[in-house]
C-alpha cells in the first residue's frame, strides 16, 4: 500500500454554532491520510497509474469553503466521505483542526477514518 499525505491545508470555512462563527469564517486545518495500491505507478513511473491527489483536494477545498457547519464532527466526516468516493482510496483518515477554539488550546481537532471492506 502507499500512503499519501496532505498536510496542514489552510481553509476559511463557517464552523461553530455561536452568532459570530455563523456570521464570519474562521481558519481550519485539514489533514489527509489517503492510502492506495500505488505498486504500478512505482514499477511505471507513469502518472496514469498514480491517484490523483489534486483533484481530491481540490473537491475538499470547494467543499469546505461553500458549506457551512455547526460541528467539527460533521465536517471531518463529510471529508472523509468525499476521500472515499473514490474508488483506488482502501483507507483514509481525516483529522480538522479548529485554531484558538480554547482559550489555552492551539487547537481543538477531530479526527474521522474509514477502510473500504471490498
Amino acid at each position: 500500500m502507499t500512503t499519501i499525505r496532505v498536510k496542514n491545508l489552510r481553509l476559511r470555512t463557517y464552523i461553530g454554532f455561536n452568532e459570530d462563527e455563523r456570521k464570519n469564517k474562521q481558519d481550519v486545518v485539514v489533514n489527509m491520510r489517503l492510502t492506495y495500491d500505488g505498486n504500478d505507478a512505482a514499477d511505471t513511473d507513469d502518472i496514469s497509474n498514480a491517484f490523483n491527489y489534486r483533484t481530491v483536494t481540490k473537491r475538499v477545498i470547494q467543499h469546505v469553503e461553500n458549506n457551512q457547519f455547526f460541528l467539527l464532527e460533521r465536517l471531518s466526516e463529510e471529508v472523509l466521505a468525499l476521500i472515499m468516493e473514490a474508488r483506488e482510496i482502501k483507507s483514509a483518515t481525516v483529522e480538522i483542526d479548529k485554531p484558538h477554539a480554547l482559550r489555552f488550546a492551539d487547537s481543538v481537532s477531530v479526527e474521522a477514518s474509514a477502510e473500504r471492506q471490498d
